[in-house]
């Protein structure tokens, strides 16, 4: 088997037969949260660090006007393929979801998969939690899915998925290589054994994310004033089963909405002539 060090997301091929192989679940739960949490009828939708657009095209047949960006020119040319395919528009494009911002308002934002921790400072997170919040109209929702660090012992450190697709397999293999709470980092290598009647090749890639603690998450949300918490979930996308997140919890969903704009009371003016009775 050849072995070749590279950026897994430069593969959006084998990265999309893994992570886009059962993805109703989300979609299934997207869905339901625009219609309990959301204030405003959910039409139009934006994913930041869309990938191959697994859930775009799967939202745009279900009359979703969607659009994404994306750092990697090779998964963003992936997804709009997919997208014209299937009859609809190229909307996805090379961009930094810690600096964008939309041409006109969405009512809904979603990244399920985590890649919200490849943003690597504070100042990048907040960054691109501002970009959405600019980017939702009032009432609108983001839904962030994220891996945090429990306070504890974690659960688990490595995973493995598999998937065929024809005649093409993929195991994929993650683990976690150290983590270092001070600075608030950990390494992760991902491996993909991809297999095809006339190739068997091995990709390797290792990566830096930030880490969360569940507390750090809430003291970074609330540097964002715009958006507020209205509930959680865990990665079973139950939306009949909200969880309560403590310094044990993993895996949340996080269901932000968009503060209403506050209301501008116009300021007494005293008539003339009136006597103003105001303290000095």
């Amino acid at each position: 088997m050849q072995t070749v060090r590279a950026r897994l997301y430069d593969y959006p091929k084998y990265y999309d037969a893994i992570f886009g192989a059962d993805c109703k679940a989300e979609f299934d739960f997207l869905r339901a949260v625009f219609r309990r949490y959301a204030k405003r009828p959910v039409r139009r939708v934006f994913e930041p660090a869309c990938g191959t657009g697994r859930l775009l095209v799967k939202l745009a047949a279900a009359g979703y006007a969607v659009s994404g960006n994306d750092l990697n020119p090779a998964a963003v040319a992936y997804c709009n393929r997919r997208l014209v395919r299937h009859g609809f528009p190229a909307t996805a494009s090379v961009g930094d979801m810690a600096g964008f911002r939309l041409a006109r308002p969405v009512d809904a934002a979603f990244n399920t998969v985590s890649s919200f921790r490849h943003l690597e400072s504070e100042a990048k997170a907040r960054s691109h939690l501002d970009c959405v919040a600019t980017s939702l109209a009032p009432g609108g929702l983001y839904v962030l899915g994220i891996h945090l660090t429990p306070l504890g012992r974690r659960d688990c450190d490595r995973e493995t998925w598999s998937v065929r697709r024809g005649r093409l397999a993929v195991v994929s293999r993650l683990r976690s290589l150290g983590m270092d709470r001070r600075r608030r980092r950990e390494r992760i290598r991902v491996t993909f054994d991809v297999s095809t009647p006339s190739r068997q090749l091995r990709l390797v890639d290792e990566m830096t994310l930030r880490t969360y603690t569940a507390e750090q998450f809430c003291r970074l949300l609330e540097a964002t004033s715009a958006l507020e918490i209205v509930a959680t979930f865990d990665f079973g996308y139950d939306i009949g089963r909200p969880i309560r997140v403590d310094d044990r919890t993993e895996d949340v969903v996080y269901v932000l909405r968009k503060r209403p704009r506050p209301s501008r009371r116009p300021t007494a003016v005293p008539s003339a002539g009136a006597p103003d009775n105001r303290p000095v």
